[in-house]
């Protein structure tokens, strides 16, 4: 039976042998590899697809499973194990990101066309929403839907976007309205339209095998029935969708911290100095414990916060405080286990080094530790 101290059922174990026998077979190999490449194969998603990772907690009809969300809170933990932060999050925003508001709003039509191939790995998915000039600051965009008859004329960029150089089709946000939050929409844009292209793929200082992109829009033709749910009301559907991207940011983060502590104790079980395990330094001893520690509290947070929201609470505060909370001592944790390798974690080869570099992002996308501590603050009073 779940309880607090362990919320998942013998199904849910099961399903996490699945995840990590999947991952450590055909994502661990290849981290050092993808990343050097600066993108993954396209069959990962057909992988992920065929063994129903992309459709976790969809719709059973256009070929989701319909679980509940601690499913995916295994998967997000297991992924964590592929030592390849940017497949990671490839993978995350197709399943959590770019599909969610599809299955929770989209016509059947819509579904059928781009949600369904989505959750099957044939179609890559994106999330478009931040821009050159708007990033937190959804309120702020720029890119404009006008409508034209039966369609929408799109003109506009778009920054920071995962999977944006592949990706057939995006959840795209639009200003179909005036200036504001009330003035936004969401379409489902597909990328082979005259009119679109990828202006850039950027060169990031992490996640190097996830493709992220600047894209442009200069008089995009769609059908109006692509809008999803209705006109001038995607900022709160955008704002919802932000906290699944949150809850995994911290889920990913707890884990990762926990991956980081786990090599670096064995590492420093085999290596000696001055003739003895670096482990039985006493002032490494004590940072771990110091970490285990911190670890655990993180893990209780974000659990506490997955149990509201796989029960629909709608747990603002709470997301954004495991968010803040798992985010920033991630960063203190990569840099002790970086410190304790010595030489050693500061070559690729090495994962800590890739992890070091990689979990930065955490604090960053999705809302920075600055607008977590905001939203924290609005919402306890201050």
């Amino acid at each position: 039976m779940p309880t607090i101290a362990n919320p998942f059922t013998e199904e849910h174990e099961a399903f996490r042998k699945t995840v990590r026998q999947w991952v450590e077979k055909e994502l661990t190999p290849h981290a050092l590899e993808w990343d050097r490449a600066g993108i993954f194969p396209r069959e990962i998603f057909k992988q992920a697809g065929e063994l129903g990772f992309l459709g976790i907690n969809h719709d059973p009809k256009y070929g989701g499973s319909g679980l509940d969300y601690w499913y995916v809170t295994v998967f997000a933990e297991e992924l964590t194990r592929s030592q390849n932060a940017g497949v990671n999050m490839a993978l995350l925003v197709q399943s959590q990101m770019a599909t969610p508001i599809i299955n929770e709003l989209g016509t059947d039509e819509q579904k059928r066309e781009f949600l369904a191939p989505a959750l099957a790995g044939e179609k890559i998915a994106a999330l478009g929403v931040s821009e050159p000039g708007a990033g937190s600051d959804v309120a702020n965009i720029k890119t404009t839907a006008k409508r034209v008859g039966d369609d929408y004329v799109i003109n506009g960029s778009k920054m920071w976007i995962t999977n944006g150089t592949r990706a057939d089709f995006i959840t795209l946000a639009v200003r179909t309205g005036g200036p504001g939050y009330g003035g936004i929409s969401l379409v489902t844009f597909p990328t082979d339209v005259k009119g679109f292209q990828v202006s850039k793929k950027l060169d990031k200082v992490g996640n190097l095998s996830s493709d992220t992109a600047i894209l442009y829009f200069e008089d995009c033709r769609i059908p109006a029935r692509y809008l999803i749910g209705e006109e001038n009301e995607g900022f709160y559907h955008i704002m919802t969708n932000f906290q699944g991207e949150r809850l995994v940011a911290a889920i990913m983060a707890t884990a990762a911290m926990e991956r980081m502590v786990e090599e670096a104790i064995r590492y420093g079980t085999e290596r000696e100095a001055f003739g003895r395990p670096l482990i039985k330094f006493q002032v490494w001893r004590h940072r771990f414990v110091e970490h285990l520690a911190a670890i655990e509290a993180a893990r209780r947070l974000t659990y506490h916060a997955v149990d509201l929201f796989d029960r629909k609470q709608n747990p603002v505060k709470e997301i954004s405080m495991a968010k803040l909370f798992a985010g920033d001592y991630a960063q203190k944790v990569a840099y002790d286990c970086q410190q304790f390798y010595g030489g050693m974690g500061y070559i690729e080869e090495t994962h800590i080094a890739r992890a070091w570099r990689d979990i930065r992002l955490i604090t960053i996308g999705g809302g920075t530790s600055e607008v977590m501590k905001e939203i924290i603050g609005k919402l306890s009073g201050l």
